[in-house]
């Protein structure tokens, strides 16, 4: 395959990818569907917000397209390339966060993104993205086989690349005012070119596909589980921390809010109900205590 780059490739493949992400989150509930929000703000920048409310799945789900082109990088992403601060770029991507109802069924997100800028000299461009699970009631069984799915997706890639992709998004799904992870992880990555363009943009693609086909399955398996008030209250504490997170840390979002006035497409990952409890304390040997005991951290899920 050419190394040439073919940004416009990659345009096609996400506007794909975001359909096939809604048709397979659409199928997972009775009535409810996305809200779909196409958006241009110039001839160059569009984009097309896809929302899902109130589902007896999925409470909340996005599913964002856009392609933004814009004449500075923002802070968010020029921190790791300040070279290019101020140079015009383009970057195409789709978002995903699904935030269920039943408390038994973890939040997952996924992102795969494509950044183009242009010095004097030469146009730069990487590839970025991956996908985390955050659970609320821990299951090593789904914790398993997320991350053998993981593991499946970089194994064409080199016998470093799951490794490596692991860490990374252990230490970044990560809140140091808390001392925790966000969730059991995934992969992460980020600036990555040295593979060249075809075979990156291949690796972009298998890490989408594997979101959907590791994730579905603990929808399904999990969505039936029954539960109370006790689990949900549980739950909109753990919603809290996610939202501490994007708020907090997350470079995707300080990107969107730096570089759009499209606020609600950027907040969309946000949960849709959250709660804070001063000093909580889960009761010694209860399911919400093994949350943090067992599966909060970086661990080898193999």
């Amino acid at each position: 395959m050419s190394s040439r780059v073919d940004a416009e490739a990659v345009r096609r493949y996400l506007e794909q990818y975001q359909d096939s992400a809604v048709a397979a989150f659409e199928e997972l509930e009775r009535q409810a569907r996305f809200r779909q929000d196409p958006w241009q703000q110039d001839d160059s920048s569009f984009g097309c917000t896809c929302v899902l409310e109130g589902g007896d799945v999925l409470e909340k789900a996005g599913v964002n397209f856009s392609r933004v082109v814009g004449p500075a990088l923002p802070p968010a992403a020029t921190e790791r390339h300040p070279e290019l601060a101020g140079q015009p770029f383009t970057a195409t991507g789709v978002s995903i966060v699904a935030h269920p109802r039943n408390p038994y069924v973890p939040a997952a997100h996924c992102n795969v993104r494509f950044f183009s800028a242009r010095t004097a000299e030469e146009e730069r461009w990487w590839f970025g993205g991956g996908f985390d699970l955050t659970p609320y009631y821990g299951f090593d069984e789904d914790a398993r086989a997320w991350h053998a799915r993981a593991r499946a997706a970089c194994a064409p890639f080199g016998a470093d690349a799951y490794p490596r992709f692991k860490q990374w998004c252990d230490e970044y799904f990560y809140l140091p005012h808390r001392g925790e992870t966000r969730g059991i992880g995934g992969l992460f990555f980020d600036d990555l070119n040295a593979w060249g363009f075809s075979r990156t943009f291949a690796f972009m693609q298998e890490v989408a596909v594997a979101f959907l086909e590791a994730y579905l399955p603990i929808v399904q398996r999990r969505g039936n589980t029954p539960y109370g008030d006790r689990e949900r209250a549980f739950q909109k504490y753990r919603r809290g921390r996610y939202a501490e997170f994007n708020l907090l840390y997350d470079r995707g979002t300080l990107f969107g809010l730096q570089n759009s006035r499209r606020a609600e497409s950027i907040l969309m990952s946000l949960p849709p109900d959250c709660g804070w409890t001063y000093d909580y304390r889960p009761e010694p040997g209860s399911a919400e205590a093994a949350l943090a005991e067992r599966f909060l951290g970086s661990r080898d899920w193999s």
